[in-house]
């Protein structure tokens, strides 16, 4: 049995709630399926700030850097606003991602057929929806330098972020998303804004070179990022494979999150370049939901996205891919039995809470699994 070192970053929020029913999956996989997943759990956020000081700690650091896969509930909240910028809640997930090297985001965007009335947009618009947002995860504006306010006096201040981008960066993103996309529908969208932005003239020549160099196979369209989003709205089954950068990835990610009817169905997966000798990448994967401080503790929460978060950690991280269909096919099956966290409701369906969608989601796995 080969071990499998899981570190779990619940969070702020509903991401304690949400994380609660990962775990229950987990336990019956390594009692009955003797899986060999290693839990350990360490703080993140609002929560490490109020034990450490620090959004996340220099121990808990570790043992992400130390771990095969790290699952991420959500940060955040209104009892962390004054927390100095440096120290808010953010930036432990900001730092998760910068110090593991995590530069691919990865975000599906699947409407469900069960889920297809829920969207806010019209059922033959959405049925069917199947896409996946790839985000360049580490450069860009989020961390560019200079970053900073300056007082110019006067009572005048400016407020600068960089936006910066290096071949390699944009290389290995669309690298990422083309060979996706070979598994896939074979056609990737690449969204900038070379218009006016230097770093989209750059993005555009170095996504038309990459393509011709080592993937003239797959399909390659270019649009503007604003036109983009319009197009997401407008006619999204277009799109298969979206490759952009780290604001517009962000933005545009929350457009498509929001066609399949409720962020809280959402995951996503941040991967690391494999390793030289043993092929293996380091990886996080999180919910795109956040935290919902206005939920939280009330058993409200929908948890299929975090769910949804351990079936791409199954698949990329530990080559479950058997057991991750299962899992996906479980979340299917449940939303088919008419289950609905209050997020999801729709008239004549079955209301359930977190622990009760939990529940369902499991005992659904388990006879799949049979």
């Amino acid at each position: 049995m080969v071990s499998k070192k899981l570190l779990l970053l619940p969070g702020d929020g509903i991401g304690p709630e949400a994380m609660a029913e990962v775990r229950k999956i987990i336990a019956y996989m390594n009692a009955e399926l003797e899986s060999g997943f290693e839990l350990d759990e360490g703080l993140v956020g609002g929560s490490a700030y109020d034990a450490h000081g620090l959004a996340i700690s220099e121990a808990d650091m570790a043992k992400a850097l130390a771990s095969d896969a790290v699952l991420f509930g959500a940060v955040g909240g209104p009892k962390w606003d004054s927390v100095p910028y440096d120290l808010r809640p953010e930036a432990g997930l900001l730092r998760l991602r910068k110090d593991m090297e995590l530069f691919a985001n990865l975000r599906p965007a699947i409407c469900y057929p069960a889920l297809a009335d829920s969207s806010s947009l019209k059922k033959e618009i959405v049925e069917g929806l199947d896409i996946l947002i790839v985000r360049e995860l580490t450069g860009g504006v989020y961390f560019g330098e200079p970053k900073e306010i300056r007082d110019l006096g006067n009572g005048q201040k400016r407020g600068i972020d960089t936006q910066v981008y290096d071949t390699y960066e944009i290389e290995r993103i669309s690298g990422v998303a083309f060979e996706l996309a070979r598994t896939r529908g074979n056609k990737v969208t690449s969204m900038e804004k070379r218009n006016v932005m230097k770093s989209g003239v750059l993005w555009n020549e170095v996504v038309t070179a990459t393509h011709k160099a080592k993937y003239a196979d797959v399909t390659l369209e270019h649009m503007l990022a604003d036109a983009g989003g319009m197009q997401l709205v407008r006619w999204p089954k277009q799109f298969d494979v979206i490759v952009t950068d780290n604001l517009f990835g962000d933005m545009l990610s929350d457009i498509a999150a929001m066609l399949t009817g409720s962020l809280g169905m959402l995951p996503s997966a941040s991967l690391g370049a494999p390793d030289a000798r043993t092929g293996s990448r380091k990886a996080l994967y999180e919910p795109v939901h956040g935290s919902a401080p206005d939920i939280a503790g009330t058993g409200a929460a929908n948890p299929i996205a975090m769910i949804a978060s351990f079936a791409m950690c199954l698949r990329y991280s530990f080559n479950m891919v058997v057991e991750a269909d299962r899992l996906e096919a479980a979340i299917a099956g449940v939303l088919d039995d008419g289950i609905r966290t209050a997020d999801i409701m729709s008239e004549g369906k079955t209301r359930v809470g977190t622990t009760e969608m939990g529940d369902a989601i499991l005992a659904k796995f388990k006879a799949l699994a049979a």
